[in-house]
């Protein structure tokens, strides 16, 4: 399995060598050379292996597909590390549950810092470490987060050998909890970076610097955003895993709902479908930062400075300029990378905007690739979480109620939804107090976290600064 980037660069890599780079060379982003089909004999398989086997054992079927570089039993043996009732709290790992006839809900949000990136971060953790002591090296990942990317990293990253982590956030914006179970790590190979302005600047940051090839090759850099191809690799096996709980038969179909905001979380939904899973309809669920709903209304992409990239009160997507599409959109225009590169590069890089208005492969996008989307706002997410909760008994965070509002507009008869839960409620406290007028149950190991010393530096939106600090930080 070759690796080819987004943007039409000639190289061909293989998956270790792209999991520690991140961006291709020239600035695209990686997906394999085609995708691996998936048979109605081979969903049966893997049907009986989840059975049977568990998860760890599905997730080793979906990833030896795309990693012919890692020995079998080695990949084997990481996923079996990776995937367990003791970091995930259940042995089925991502269970489904129903919330009303058709409307499930995926539990994705099991693990250690309790947000569904978990799901690719622990086992990116685990080969991070597995390819680095195999070639010797060490790697200095930099990372951008909303949210729940960083505190998902951190926790995979930490003492692991060979690895350091220098993770941005956006000052002052994510809740405090979340801010909380980043900044108290007292780790020395975490370092946290809280950067006056939005989530997108974190992002630019990050590309920046992946970009700057000489500096990159320097200080060995690499990512953990779901840039980096292994990590929504990994997200891929929950789709699968998802739809084998849901059904009886392979003839069957469902839908997912996918609260997004940098696309990570929903592609790994477009690849599972490209692969060949019976998936209805791949639901985009955004908040008042819409682009992507704006996108599949309307066929253009119109990214949005900080001043437009509104506050809310589910903050891991407050996103205005989603990493991730672009690997859609390459698809989209039938995998020509001159086209994603002009789209991308020039288009969005530097109008803020490209139009597929007209464009036959946005026209037929729906029926070829199943996407469609919804918007929710404030007053739809408290309205959610209380009817949810006085409903059927169940708290839900703020995000994934996003997600259950644009499900229900969505729904088919016949057809299963199956909602994406991206975190649990005490993530995001103070919104449910107010859906509520009551506290979200707290974890007994969270207990008291946001008294604890915090360990970060407060930098400017600046590439230049964050790069004095790595180069200081790496000595």
């Amino acid at each position: 399995m070759l690796y080819l980037s987004t943007r039409g660069h000639a190289d061909r890599k293989r998956f270790c060598d792209i999991l520690l780079e991140g961006l291709a060379p020239d600035g695209g982003l990686y997906l394999p050379e085609q995708y691996p089909r998936i048979d109605d004999a081979r969903l049966t398989q893997l049907r009986e292996t989840l059975a049977t086997q568990g998860y760890a054992a599905l997730a080793y079927e979906i990833l030896s597909l795309y990693i012919d570089d890692i020995p079998a039993d080695d990949l084997r043996a990481i996923c079996a590390k990776t995937y367990t009732k003791e970091v995930f709290g259940t042995a089925a790992i991502v269970p489904v549950r129903q919330l009303e006839g058709n409307l499930l809900i995926e539990a994705l949000s099991n693990g250690p810092t309790l947000a569904f990136k978990d799901m690719a971060m622990q086992l990116l953790g685990n080969l991070f470490e597995y390819e680095l002591k195999r070639r010797g090296e060490q790697l200095n990942i930099l990372g951008a987060t909303s949210g729940d990317t960083g505190s998902a990293a951190e926790y995979a990253m930490r003492g692991k050998q060979g690895v350091r982590v220098f993770m941005t956030s956006p000052h002052g914006r994510m809740s405090p909890f979340q801010q909380a179970q980043m900044f108290s790590l007292q780790d020395e190979n975490i370092h946290n970076l809280a950067i006056e302005g939005v989530f997108d600047d974190c992002q630019d940051i990050v590309k920046a610097v992946s970009n700057d090839h000489a500096f990159k090759a320097k200080y060995k850099i690499g990512t953990v955003n779901s840039i980096n191809w292994a990590r929504l690799l990994a997200q891929v096996v929950y789709y699968f895993a998802g739809y084998l709980q849901a059904t009886k038969a392979n003839a069957e179909q469902v839908s997912f709902t996918v609260p997004s905001g940098n696309f990570g979380n929903i592609c790994a939904g477009h690849v599972a479908r490209q692969m060949g899973l019976p998936i209805a309809k791949l639901v985009v669920a955004t908040n008042e930062n819409d682009v992507l709903d704006e996108f599949f209304r309307t066929g253009v992409y119109r990214v949005r400075g900080a001043a437009h990239t509104y506050e809310t009160s589910s903050p891991s997507m407050d996103i205005s300029k989603a990493s991730n599409f672009e690997r859609f959109v390459f698809d989209l225009v039938g995998r020509d990378g001159a086209r994603t590169n002009e789209l991308f590069a020039n288009g969005v890089g530097r109008q803020g905007v490209f139009d597929l208005s007209q464009d036959p492969a946005f026209q037929d996008a729906a029926a070829r690739y199943g996407f469609a989307s919804g918007k929710s706002t404030h007053a739809d997410r408290l309205a959610t979480i209380k009817d949810t909760y006085q409903r059927f008994g169940q708290m839900i965070d703020t995000h994934t109620a996003d997600g259950v509002k644009v499900a229900r507009e969505q729904l088919q008869p016949g057809v299963p939804m199956i909602v994406l839960e991206t975190a649990l409620p005490i993530k995001f406290a103070e919104t449910i107090e107010e859906a509520l007028g009551r506290a979200p149950e707290r974890p007994a190991q969270f207990d008291g976290i946001e008294s604890l010393p915090k360990r970060v530096k407060v930098l400017p939106a600046d590439v230049q600064q964050v790069k004095q600090y790595i180069a200081a930080h790496c000595d």
